[in-house]
């Protein structure tokens, strides 16, 4: 697949189309992080309780002991885009803790032939240039206990960086709320995604824009809308884990993620949409860690205007010593669903065990 001229207008599209549906803004801070969390479907709203909280609830972040760093990496459309996460968090005290994420979702060496015939009508090779398109989350977390001792709290301040080239780029600001409760080895979790909506603004280069708006006749003949907005999205989760023999530790955990509007999704209405997840974590010795899951159930309308259900499955493997925890998730089981990727390799580090 080569990455020409066609994944600049795909860029642009979505760019364009997102002004009408919003919803769509910023859906790269939708992917998801951590092998561990994605083997079991993203269910993990109410049990996470590391680094990677900052992303899936900052209220688990007060749960870390001391300090952990984390790194993840995965590949999209047979590795063209590339899609990166670095994580930080440590503890302030005993009631309070912080956390510092990135993410990065990007396209490089994109092939610009939109200058590739002259004004004669002649092809030159050396009319084409390159460039990247990348998004950039930057997220600052911070948790802490509340005075009921079954309740912790966190929020997300998130910055968006959005860069299309020379043509096109964007600043966002948005903010995050979650919260876990623990009672009788239950836990709970509620997270709040753009809690006051985020906003990007876009700035537009004119003259770099009217040279790729007649590339495709008829396509690209306005400059789109300066703003966009991310509508709130919320996840509801319930957790539990079950000891056996001291050795042996099942998690098993439900999610619930909501938008409010009408999608896809297996439950939706106008006033929201519901997709549950399910997952299970095994362990062992807390050594070793078998996942699987269950997710995305989505009502897909067929050729014949019938409609089918689909899932998408996953499942994942760890290894954790001394303080290193190594993850892998596999998706896209059978063919369930279009997961945009399969193999994804994370780490994780308690930093303490280096003092």
């Amino acid at each position: 697949m080569k990455k020409t001229l066609p994944f600049l207008l795909f860029f642009f599209s979505i760019f364009t189309h997102a002004q009408s549906v919003r919803k769509y803004s910023n859906e790269f801070m939708n992917i998801g992080v951590d092998a561990a969390a994605l083997g079991m479907s993203n269910a993990v709203t109410a049990s996470t309780g590391d680094v990677n909280s900052g992303y899936w609830n900052p209220a688990g972040l007060f749960r870390i002991e001391d300090s952990e760093a984390a790194l993840m990496h995965a590949s999209y459309f047979a590795n063209i885009a590339q899609y990166d996460y670095a994580a930080y968090a440590k503890k302030i005290d005993d009631r309070s803790a912080w956390g510092i994420s990135l993410i990065r979702f990007g396209v490089d060496d994109i092939l610009n032939t939109t200058q590739l015939i002259d004004s004669q009508g002649n092809i030159d090779y050396n009319r084409i240039s390159l460039f990247s398109t990348a998004d950039y989350g930057l997220t600052f977390s911070y948790a802490r206990k509340s005075q009921l001792k079954e309740i912790t709290y966190g929020v997300n301040a998130k910055v968006i960086r959005r860069i299309i080239g020379e043509f096109a780029s964007s600043w966002g600001f948005g903010f995050d709320a979650g919260l876990q409760y623990e009672k009788n080895d239950w836990k709970f979790g509620v997270m709040v995604r753009d809690i006051t909506t985020t906003y990007n603004i876009w700035n537009i280069d004119e003259d770099k824009y009217n040279e790729i708006k007649d590339a495709v006749a008829g396509q690209n003949q306005e400059v789109p809308e300066s703003t966009e907005i991310t509508a709130p999205k919320a996840q509801l989760g319930i957790a539990k884990k079950f000891e056996f023999h001291y050795d042996y530790t099942l998690l098993a955990a439900v999610n619930l993620n909501m938008q409010f509007a009408r999608t896809n999704d297996i439950f939706a209405s106008d006033a929201v949409s519901i997709d549950p997840a399910v997952g299970f974590e095994f362990g062992y010795t807390e050594l070793v860690f078998l996942r699987a899951g269950v997710g995305n159930f989505q009502n897909v309308e067929q050729i014949d205007g019938s409609t089918k259900v689909n899932f998408q499955p996953n499942i994942g493997l760890g290894f954790k010593y001394k303080g290193i925890q190594v993850d892998y998730a596999l998706t896209d089981l059978g063919d369930q669903s279009a997961a945009l990727y399969s193999n994804i390799f994370s780490v994780k580090v308690d930093l303490s065990i280096f003092r």
